[in-house]
């Protein structure tokens, strides 16, 4: 594909994505004061589940695509999700919360979709297929961690040390994305399929929305 297609497609990819419901019923709920301490817990074991999965997910990407750029694109995510799981003990703490009661939560099997598709398509999918997914996705996700961070500060009193972890993933470095562009040129020249990519990140999208619906389930049963 040429550039100008590989450009037509992030777009289109962007776009489509942002034109779907944009509703956080978690994050609505957050921002008005109207969650318990206990479901921030939820919150808390979830994302030390779904991080550390993620964190498995991009060193298998990086071990099976080690070659520039691919491979500098997926260890980097890797080391992120490192920092970010480091970051969410933070976060734990201020909950009074320890490693050890992280470990024990037991899963919401709809909150950990998400990082079982992203293992999934780790072990089968290409290097395009989660490229597209970070570059369609990353501005959406990150608006979705920015609130979080906010209302954290603002309705509940967190400090900034105890927020780090949810301002880590509210802004995707643009050196990342351009490793991102450049792994997705590489993927679709070998012979990916565009379609394959755009339906991951579709597909990513969507389950990125229902790890966000399952932590309401509590309040919506109240």
């Amino acid at each position: 594909m040429k550039d100008d297609d590989i450009a037509d497609l992030i777009k289109s990819a962007q776009q489509e994505l942002a034109e779907l419901p944009a509703g956080n019923r978690f994050v609505d709920l957050l921002e008005a004061g109207e969650l318990s301490r206990e479901t921030l817990g939820v919150l808390a074991g979830e994302l030390y589940r779904l991080v550390r999965s993620d964190l498995s997910s991009f060193a298998l990407l990086a071990s099976r695509f080690p070659s520039p750029p691919a491979g500098d694109l997926f260890l980097t995510m890797a080391q992120g999700e490192a920092q970010a799981l480091r970051l969410l003990l933070g976060f734990a703490a201020a909950l009074g919360m320890d490693e050890q009661q992280l470990a024990s939560h037991e899963p919401r099997p709809f909150a950990q979709a998400y990082p079982a598709y992203l293992a999934q398509t780790a072990l089968h999918g290409t290097r395009s297929d989660t490229a597209l997914a970070l570059l369609g996705n990353a501005e959406g996700s990150g608006r979705q961690y920015a609130r979080v961070a906010g209302a954290l500060r603002s309705r509940y009193g967190f400090g900034e040390e105890s927020v780090e972890h949810f301002l880590f993933f509210a802004d995707t470095p643009q050196e990342l994305l351009d490793l991102a562009v450049e792994t997705l040129k590489e993927g679709l020249s070998g012979g990916d399929d565009p379609a394959d990519a755009l339906r991951t990140a579709r597909t990513a999208h969507a389950y990125e929305a229902a790890f966000w619906a399952a932590l309401t389930e509590d309040a919506d049963a109240g």
